[in-house]
């Protein structure tokens, strides 16, 4: 028996190739790679523009800068998420205030966002937490008639569909993140996506320090201009290397997306008689990458989450706490962060975990998951 892993990256010779290609050619930083991927990359997720990164943080917080968000503006972001989504208004010093989320998606809704509405919001992050998308609509309907900014937070969401659409496609702004646990990486890196071309325009700029000339530009003249700088920029740049091995990528992502559902199918099916397990599901008006497939541990199971994971790792099986909740976190304890209840994201952060899926993953190593659960059932489960 060997250790099954939550996830693997699919990496093959061909993004070697791509890699030996940058490498060969001498343009190694920020480049022709980079605006290749930028263009296939707004492409797939049907965006007018779409600004590559260092990853995804960095594209949340250009996102906020070119959207207007500032010191003493309010931010709605879900507490069940990551802590980069709470981190990224506080960098532009606003105030994130979190609200609750739907306890079948994990994600926040259109009435969990209103509660947390006030006088001084001005924009909203709206998750697609673990790859199940969100109900964008809903939200911008609550949104749009008081002028809220809408961020998508799309950092697991790429190859998820939102009412036939690519997630992202409906929000002001989305933010991508490449890092090796999502199912198109770049190492790390990320992605901006917006039908605002003002906002790409500043976000290129931003990304490069600001800088009045970009590196293209630059190397396209044998006496480079003088450069200006008009306002304090950032060093958010994706490499050609990282754009390189991100173009390879999205080619494979249909094939990596059409995997993982089946995977997933294959758990929900041999796990369904099991008393106590809640696998997360497609939404009714979306389809999910299962970029994460999480399951709740319900009172009626035998087993803690904490017990549930003790017996899965002696079966040799890496699972993983389910979503954090930021509010709970030391660097948001004594900060205000609003004061509505968050019933929904204690009992998912206290009771979920991450079931391992990866594209390469076998029958075997499906089975032993799958054996490890029914097991930890204590024979209250019926193997399929």
């Amino acid at each position: 028996m060997s250790r099954i892993n939550v996830m693997k990256p699919w990496l093959d010779t061909e993004e070697a190739e791509a890699v030996a290609e940058v490498i060969a050619s001498g343009w190694v930083a920020q480049g022709p790679r980079v605006a290749a991927f930028e263009t296939a990359f707004a492409e797939a997720m049907q965006a007018q523009h779409a600004v590559a990164t260092s990853n995804c943080t960095t594209a949340l917080h250009l996102a906020l800068v070119v959207g207007g968000i500032t010191a003493g503006d309010d931010v709605v972001i879900p507490s069940f998420s990551f802590i980069a989504t709470a981190n990224a208004p506080t960098y532009v010093g606003a105030r994130p205030v979190f609200a609750d989320v739907d306890p079948l998606t994990g994600n926040v809704t259109a009435e969990t966002v209103g509660a947390a509405l006030t006088d001084r919001t001005r924009a909203v992050i709206v998750v697609d937490q673990g790859g199940v998308p969100a109900d964008l609509d809903s939200i911008r309907a609550v949104t749009d008639p008081r002028g809220i900014l809408v961020i998508e937070d799309a950092a697991c969401g790429a190859g998820s569909t939102y009412k036939g659409r690519p997630v992202g496609a409906g929000a002001d702004i989305a933010a991508w993140s490449f890092h090796p646990r999502k199912l198109l990486t770049t190492g790390e890196g990320g992605m901006l996506t917006t039908s605002h071309a003002g906002w790409a325009v500043r976000a290129r700029q931003l990304r490069e320090h600001a800088m009045s000339v970009s590196a293209a530009e630059r190397a396209a003249s044998v006496i480079a201009p003088a450069e200006e700088y008009g306002e304090i920029g950032f060093n958010y740049r994706m490499t050609d290397l990282q754009a390189a091995v991100g173009l390879v990528q999205l080619g494979r992502l249909p094939e990596i997306v059409a995997r993982r559902r089946e995977i997933a199918a294959e758990y929900t099916q041999r796990i369904a008689d099991i008393q106590g397990l809640r696998i997360v599901a497609d939404p009714s008006h979306g389809t999910s990458n299962f970029q994460s497939l999480w399951v709740e541990v319900e009172a009626e199971f035998p087993l803690t989450r904490e017990g549930l994971l003790e017996a899965l790792a002696a079966a040799d099986v890496s699972a993983r706490r389910g979503i954090m909740a930021a509010h709970r976190q030391p660097a948001y304890a004594d900060r205000d962060t609003g004061s509505v209840p968050l019933p929904v994201t204690e009992r998912l952060t206290d009771n979920t975990l991450i079931l391992p899926v990866f594209h390469q993953m076998t029958e075997a190593e499906l089975a032993q998951v799958v054996g490890a659960l029914i097991e930890a059932a204590s024979g209250s489960a019926v193997a399929s």
